[in-house]
């Protein structure tokens, strides 16, 4: 069998188009955040109206088998933009608001690639791929950022709505700010005098479930810290509206230049905030309310496109960057209230999952010019925009450039039913998708996410479902077709392999929010001890107890499945954790380790690990107080024993 990273490099020949199609059409690529392969009227929506997209749908293409590439946003956009699955890129985890870029200013690009073939090219909306090159100044120059990477004009939400900085980002600056009140922005220690919703739940007008307890603005606490630019705080009600008028304003500035326009919705993400003209307008509580707000939003660009005679030559592509979730951090009825409505239609899971529901999206093409209406089935990857759109506007890549990328540009088009022969998906562990077969690995993650609801899609034993006949992945038929099995694992060896570690996707509940430096490569410890909040991917070297193993390790640390035991000292200068299977001897050691090092008043990690190969171990060390090293892992200089 041909191994997956080899057919990953293996691309499909696009058709040629047609003789009177328009060779350099405009794009337009709407990105919605959460939205659910049944959150849309066109893929089966109940009590939520969603003409706009429906109207999309109607008019296109839509897709029943396309996918983002992970199950969190931040992968997923990563991937959209560079052509590259984003585990094979350490710190592409879910990023706190703090994080530097993880897109190298001068890399090829989605964006790249449309500026080279002469567009204008725009990003408004969601970031959330970090900003600067580490210990970012807020209140001067941001650089890097999407014009390091050939977006000519940006508009941004930094991060997320539920993380602080609470404020837009125009170019290099933030919008708004006034130098008398700088903003400083902390994952890690308090700062300033802002209430938080831990001690101030009374100045809440939307409670948090679980994680975003810290800094309150516009009545919503966070996750961070955040002081100053009180001035250019954003209300989260008019987030929709800022949006949409900054996406026109660039519609209304193209003139006879093909576009470019990367617009990235916040919603349906949480905190959901809808406009007061559209609260109420479901019977589903915030969630549906910020749905309707959604298309909105794409019934505005698709009705300035048409008074702009624009829409017989623009590509609009509607779609998502992850699965849906309801409870992702505060109280806003979305469980309680869903009532029939299926956010993730006929698949299993959802947001954070490696079941189905994680990655598949609703997709939709509208480019009346070349696109006939209609429904495809072809399995399609988001990380092919950048080759399939590269050819289609004759730009030719160079080197390295989109490695997991493929030119599927006949099957965007709908000439090409097909698509792709495989996809891997990100979530916890990695999936592999062959036809209509979905393999996921065997590990040690957790079934069930109680804080969100959602099933992970972890098990000890490998799975493999035929979603043809089975498309809520209810029959595991790996011991019944074993061959197959084995052949969907048989990844080379050589190469990133399933299983692998992988960045969590868990972000609101983290070691930075409880005042720790790092937050990590991380599983969600709340899913073995309900009192725990850290635990970390950690990249060690000998150096306290066992110098002569003189090895180097990066390793997952899974908790036992009997559970774990955290401490941490008040203000975060400490953090220590070892799991209850450790032998006595080995804790002893850890936690020896442990206080050589809070001698110096360091910050300590200790515990168990789990080496890529399997080897079980256990870790203590100082955690490296350098940002620049840490954003989204733990980088720990210590000690490892082989147990």
């Amino acid at each position: 069998m041909r191994t997956l990273f080899a057919a990953a490099a293996a691309t499909l020949v696009a058709a040629l188009p047609a003789q009177d199609a328009p060779r350099r059409p405009n794009v337009v690529l709407i990105y919605t955040d959460d939205v659910g392969f049944g959150d849309v009227g066109c893929y089966g929506a109940s009590g939520v109206a969603t003409p706009n997209v429906d109207r999309l749908a109607a008019e296109g293409l839509r897709f029943t088998d396309a996918h983002c590439t992970a199950a969190t946003c931040t992968p997923s956009r990563y991937s959209l933009l560079t052509g590259e699955y984003a585990f094979r890129k350490r710190g592409t985890g879910v990023l706190p608001g703090s994080a530097a870029m993880v897109i190298e200013p001068g890399r090829t690009t989605l964006a790249s690639v449309f500026r080279d073939a002469g567009y204008k090219t725009a990003v408004v909306g969601k970031w959330h791929l970090g900003l600067g090159a580490g210990d970012l100044d807020w209140n001067g120059a941001i650089r890097p950022g999407p014009q390091d990477i050939g977006f000519a004009e940006c508009f941004l939400l930094p991060a997320t709505g539920d993380r602080v900085p609470c404020v837009y980002v125009e170019g290099e600056r933030v919008v708004g700010l006034d130098p008398e009140d700088p903003i400083q922005v902390s994952y890690g220690k308090r700062i300033g005098d802002d209430p938080i919703g831990a001690e101030r739940p009374d100045l809440l007008k939307m409670k948090f479930s679980h994680g975003h307890d810290r800094t309150i603005v516009n009545g919503i606490s966070r996750i961070g810290y955040m002081t100053g630019g009180h001035a250019a705080r954003w209300v989260d009600e008019d987030m929709a509206d800022r949006f949409v008028e900054r996406a026109l304003r660039f519609l209304d500035g193209v003139g006879d230049e093909p576009f470019f326009l990367y617009f990235a919705t916040h919603d349906v993400h949480v905190p959901r905030v809808p406009h007061v003209r559209f609260v109420g307008k479901t019977d589903q509580g915030p969630r549906g309310d910020v749905l309707v707000e959604m298309d909105w939003c794409v019934g505005a660009l698709l009705d300035k496109l048409d008074a702009l005679g624009l829409a017989e030559d623009t590509v609009v592509i509607f779609t998502s960057d992850n699965g849906p979730v309801l409870d992702d951090g505060y109280v806003d009825e979305a469980v309680e209230r869903v009532g029939d409505h299926r956010p993730a239609g006929p698949w299993r899971g959802g947001k954070y999952s490696a079941f189905e529901a994680g990655t598949r999206v609703p997709h939709l093409v509208r480019w009346p010019a070349r696109v006939q209406p209609g429904v495809s089935s072809a399995l399609f990857s988001q990380v092919d925009y950048l080759r399939s759109f590269a050819g289609l506007v004759g730009v030719e890549l160079g080197e390295g450039a989109g490695p997991d990328s493929q030119d599927q540009l006949a099957a965007l088009v709908g000439e090409d039913q097909v698509g792709r022969d495989h996809l891997v998906a990100q979530a916890g562990s990695l999936s592999l998708r062959e036809g209509s077969y979905k393999f996921i690995p065997g590990g040690k993650g957790a079934k069930f996410s109680r804080s969100t609801g959602i099933e992970l899609g972890n098990d000890t034993v490998p799975q493999l479902y035929d979603l043809a006949k089975d498309p809520g992945e209810t029959e595991n038929l790996a011991e019944s077709q074993p061959e197959r099995a084995a052949a969907m694992a048989l990844i080379d060896s050589g190469a990133d392999v399933l299983g692998q570690h992988v960045d969590s996707p868990t972000p609101q509940i983290v070691a930075q929010e409880r005042g720790v430096h790092g937050t990590g490569h991380h599983r969600d410890m709340r899913e073995f001890a309900p009192d725990a909040t850290v635990c970390s991917s950690v990249w060690v070297w000998d150096k306290f107890l066992a110098p002569e193993l003189k090895k180097i390790s990066a390793g997952n640390w899974t908790p036992p499945e009997n559970g774990a035991l955290l401490s941490m000292a008040e203000g975060g200068t400490d953090a220590a954790c070892c799991g209850p299977a450790v032998s006595e001897a080995d804790k002893a050691k850890i936690m020896a380790a442990r206080e050589e090092l809070l001698k110096g008043e360091k910050k300590i990690y200790a515990g168990p690990m789990v080496d890529r190969d399997g080897t079980e171990r256990i870790a203590a060390g100082e955690v490296m107080a350098d940002p620049a090293l840490w954003q989204m892992d733990w980088f720990v200089k210590g000690v490892i024993t082989q147990q």
